[in-house]
């Protein structure tokens, strides 16, 4: 297989909570009129699945690349049904609905899914003063939760935390949640678009619903909630590469490692890598270079490089987000200890980051 970085098709999501910030912040054109709150970057969600936009692969899906060539695209012998992660820009100009994700477990016992979804929010933007719901307070348990939720009255239950730029949150399946107004992230998870959602109205169009479709909703949610998760918002840990490039671990778990690399104009940002990477382009246009090839790469876009790839090579300036499956001791622990930060700091940036040994 020729392979080369992949530009893939982008579903965009036009719910009411969403307005034009990615356009006007973030500089991505292209976009349709009216509230745009969701782009996907890469999709492999069952009937939101991205294809091959440009090249010789052009038109082929990203689960039939996925189902024939695994280890080229996907890599480390990885196996699975769908591509393992989902990528998005998110406009929370407005409130997102109160909602959850079901986790591995419940996903496959309630849901008929092969998983659930674990996600994290890098926060790229925040209007002074905006906040998060995330997680439970202590103490609140499935009675309390389901009163709070019929009236509305969110805060009572849930832990409301402050929201600025550059800081990341890494949320774990069954996890309560929301955010905005005046939030815009990147967000990655799991591939797949199981939800539970506590609200009145549809998140699509703001259309209310009926008192049945409400309570059958609540009483799913409060079968999938996990009432332990109490995440916290965090700055990642950087590694000072070389004078111009610095490399910020954001987050990482067993599903997915968020990290954001800034490079200036000495040095371009060069990186090995043997699992597939998702760069999304935070900054300013760059040349992305892998496999032989040269890609331009606007803001707020996304190029899939597969596996096979192996290296990529961005000249400075730079400001790239770069999603992966991670060998959490190789990928994640080892280089940050070394780089001095603490075992506990490390730890904090997701799950499964102790140390195997303790």
């Amino acid at each position: 297989m020729d392979w080369y970085p992949l530009r893939l098709t982008t579903p965009v999501k036009q719910h009411v909570f969403g307005g034009r910030v990615i356009a006007e912040r973030l500089g991505r054109t292209g976009l349709p009129d009216g509230p745009v709150a969701e782009t996907w970057e890469v999709s492999d969600v069952d009937g939101e699945g991205a294809r091959v936009a440009e090249g010789s692969l052009a038109g082929l899906t990203l689960r039939g690349l996925v189902e024939d060539h695994p280890d080229e695209l996907v890599g480390r012998g990885w196996r699975g049904p769908r591509f393992p992660v989902l990528t998005k820009f998110i406009d929370g100009t407005g409130a997102l609905p109160v909602h959850l994700h079901a986790d591995d477990d419940t996903a496959r016992r309630l849901e008929g899914e092969p998983h659930g979804k674990t996600e994290a929010w890098h926060v790229l933007d925040a209007a002074p003063g905006a906040t998060a719901l995330v997680g439970v307070k202590a103490g609140v348990d499935r009675d309390t939760l389901h009163r709070a939720l019929l009236a509305q009255d969110f805060d009572a239950v849930m832990r409301r935390l402050p929201v600025r730029a550059g800081q990341t949150v890494y949320v774990p399946g069954g996890t309560l949640h929301s955010f905005g107004p005046g939030t815009l992230v990147y967000e990655i998870e799991q591939t797949s678009d199981i939800q539970q959602h506590a609200m009145r109205r549809h998140m699509e169009d703001g259309s209310e619903l009926d008192d049945e479709e409400w309570h059958t909703n609540l009483g799913r949610l409060l079968a999938e909630w996990r009432p332990g998760p109490r995440p916290e918002f965090h700055s990642g840990l950087s590694v000072q590469l070389d004078d111009a490039v610095e490399r910020t671990v954001l987050c990482a778990g067993p599903y997915f490692a968020l990290e954001r690399w800034r490079a200036g104009t000495t040095a371009p940002l060069v990186h090995d890598f043997s699992t597939a990477l998702v760069v999304s382009n935070a900054g300013a246009p760059v040349t992305v270079e892998s496999g032989g090839r040269s890609e331009r790469l606007g803001r707020a876009r996304s190029l899939l490089l597969p596996a096979a790839l192996g290296r990529v090579r961005i000249q400075g300036p730079a400001d790239v987000l770069i999603g992966y499956l991670p060998d959490l001791e190789q990928d994640i622990r080892t280089p940050l200890l070394a780089a001095g930060h603490g075992a506990a700091a490390v730890a904090a940036l997701g799950e499964g980051l102790t140390d195997p040994r303790t």
